[in-house]
């Protein structure tokens, strides 16, 4: 089975799609802006932060919000078990990580098999985790990047979707490397989705780890 017939083969456009935040929410307004009503149908929005400007995005948009903030739950799986309950009573067959700053246990992952991707601040496998752009600009790198990956038990360890890289070999700071990541992070979150929803996406079978898309790959 490849990583997504199994979520387009039961289910007709859009694709029923929900959206992870812990912040700004500026991914979310990408899909918003992008495959809301088109390719996807984000269905759902789910914080761990009571306060985060992304829930404001979401109300703007008529987009039903919940937050899951850990310190409510006993512990991380009582989290994820109540959150994957509320998502899938929303009818969700695509899970987007979009600057969801919390691990995602096993037992979610199980739930949405084959359907969670996330959005990353480095060209993985380097600078995995947290404080990748830190990470990348302490290594001394000159060249940074953006990728959207599967989500599987690891970190930040699933197969990748797509990846884009840009040249910055005079960054110093964080702040101003988000600044240039931020547009690759948009338009490739996006991009992610649409595929998804087309079901084109498969793994290579000579390299099961890579994801390609259509007869030619990519």
């Amino acid at each position: 089975m490849t990583w997504v017939t199994a979520i387009v083969r039961a289910v007709p456009a859009p694709l029923a799609t929900a959206v992870l935040v812990s912040g700004a929410g500026t991914n979310l307004q990408a899909l918003l802006d992008s495959v809301h009503g088109h390719e996807a149908q984000i269905v759902a929005v789910a914080s761990s932060a009571p306060g985060a400007r992304a829930l404001e995005r979401a109300a703007a948009r008529g987009v039903p919000s919940a937050v899951f903030a850990r310190s409510d739950y006993p512990d991380r799986e009582a989290r994820d078990e109540a959150m994957a309950d509320w998502l899938l009573g929303r009818g969700t067959r695509l899970v987007v990580g979009a600057g969801y700053m919390e691990l995602l246990g096993e037992r979610f992952l199980e739930r949405f098999p084959e359907a969670v991707i996330n959005v990353h601040p480095s060209l993985l496998p380097a600078f995995p985790g947290l404080q990748a752009i830190e990470q990348a600009l302490s290594y001394g790198v000159k060249v940074f990047g953006v990728t959207v990956h599967f989500v599987d038990a690891g970190v930040d360890s699933g197969p990748v979707i797509l990846q884009r890289a840009v040249e910055l070999p005079r960054a110093r700071e964080p702040r101003e490397v988000r600044e240039a990541l931020r547009p690759l992070e948009h338009a490739l979150l996006a991009e992610a989705v649409r595929r998804i929803a087309r079901g084109t996406l498969s793994r290579d079978p000579e390299n099961p780890r890579r994801i390609v898309d259509g007869p030619g790959g990519g």
